[in-house]
């Protein structure tokens, strides 16, 4: 059994809603997500995600008031071990397919959602630097980076269908 850490790091990230799905053909690969929340309180939120066959557990803190950035550290669990603490999480959970897109210099993270999220949509890019540049692809629509309904955790508390 193999056990990779991160330590605490600052993530950088912008996010977006998703115009159409032209981003599908140009994904170089795709995967399912469960994940859940032993605490949604955005200023530190406990994560238990199940990624294709991979178990983790990420805290994150709490978002600069940009939204851009906050802290993540994120460790690799058992899959066992993820689905015992899935059961032990707060009422939500939230499944979707993500899609790995390069473009140009970037990765883009573009998230499907399932359930209760159905027909959100919704892409994310890490950056190294608040100001760093990069290029938008045509399906990139509005930005929605420090928006509390997009987070994760808020739509385990509100899902998008009822918005």
């Amino acid at each position: 059994m193999v056990f990779i850490s991160k330590t605490m790091s600052q993530e950088i990230e912008r996010k977006f809603l998703v115009l159409n799905d032209l981003y599908k053909s140009a994904a170089s690969s795709s995967f399912r997500i469960r994940q859940g929340y032993l605490s949604s309180n955005p200023e530190r939120s406990v994560r238990v995600r199940i990624k294709g066959d991979s178990g983790f557990l990420t805290v994150k803190g709490g978002s600069d008031p940009t939204g851009i950035s906050r802290y993540e550290w994120e460790k690799m669990i058992p899959v066992d071990e993820a689905e015992e603490l899935l059961r032990i999480c707060e009422p939500g959970m939230i499944i979707k397919v993500r899609h790995e897109i390069k473009f140009v210099n970037h990765i883009f993270e573009v998230d499907e959602f399932l359930g209760d999220n159905l027909g959100l949509v919704v892409a994310e890019i890490e950056l190294t630097s608040e100001d760093e540049k990069y290029q938008r692809p045509e399906w990139l629509g509005r930005e929605v980076t420090g928006e509390l309904k997009y987070y994760n955790s808020q739509l385990t508390r509100r899902p998008y269908i009822l918005w």
